[in-house]
């Protein structure tokens, strides 16, 4: 098996640790880059309600990293040092492994992840991440609150979030979904569809990505509970 693509979910709870997650934002990245194994990487911020929102959500913070294979990644994720800090100031954590099935674009001038392994059915995840230019901002976040009102009335989403590096002008979407044909039917319907026709209408961003993956493994909760095997059980 080929790059292992961590993204972990820290929550927060009270102002001295929202604080920190806060300020770590800027203080983790040398020890972050330090990190034995560790490739591509970023720091993200959240957004309020399932995340679709240009509100920022100060108690929720994310970890994006790539790795060159699991053992590598959990060895990082679980020893002594920066991520330890994250769960040692956390309220609860959750990270999810993935394995990338297919990449289109580039994120901060890079293609940081690498599809080796073909698609197999069963859960998949989709993360895209854009540039917004500066000029279309109010066009593009008049566009969110329809489908952030509709993904969470979504009921075979299994995980969504809305998460990011510089507040409105760089966003990342990323959502869990129990099959491929589950994922595409959302994708082609509704206000969803509607803002990707006006994106490309409008040349709304300078730079995106598009990503694929295939669910490998998880640890941690997210809400008490696993969001992937919650799912399964309901």
């Amino acid at each position: 098996m080929g790059q292992i693509v961590t993204l972990g979910f820290y929550r927060f709870e009270g102002a001295r640790a929202q604080l920190w997650a806060f300020a770590m934002m800027g203080l983790a990245r040398r020890a972050i880059a330090r990190v034995p194994g560790i490739g591509f990487w970023k720091l993200c911020g959240s957004g309020t309600g399932v995340g679709f929102t240009p509100r920022p959500n100060l108690s929720v913070y994310a970890i994006l990293a790539t790795w060159p294979d699991a053992e590598t990644a959990r060895a990082a994720l679980a020893g002594p040092g920066v991520f330890a800090r994250y769960r040692a100031r956390a309220a609860e954590s959750w990270t999810v492994f993935l394995t990338p099935t297919s990449v289109r674009g580039a994120w901060s001038g890079t293609a940081p992840f690498t599809a080796e392994e073909a698609p197999v059915p069963g859960r998949l995840a989709a993360l895209t991440r854009a540039s917004i230019r500066p000029s279309v901002l109010a066009r593009f976040w008049r566009r969110v609150p329809d489908i952030s009102a509709v993904i969470g009335d979504e009921a075979n989403v299994m995980f969504k979030i809305g998460i990011g590096e510089v507040p409105w002008l760089h966003q990342v979407t990323f959502s869990i979904w129990p099959d491929a044909g589950t994922m595409s039917a959302f994708a082609r319907t509704g206000p969803h569809a509607e803002a990707i026709r006006a994106v490309r209408a409008g040349d709304w961003f300078s730079e995106e990505l598009y990503a694929r993956f295939t669910v490998h493994s998880e640890t941690g909760t997210w809400n008490g509970a696993s969001p992937l095997t919650a799912k399964d059980a309901a």
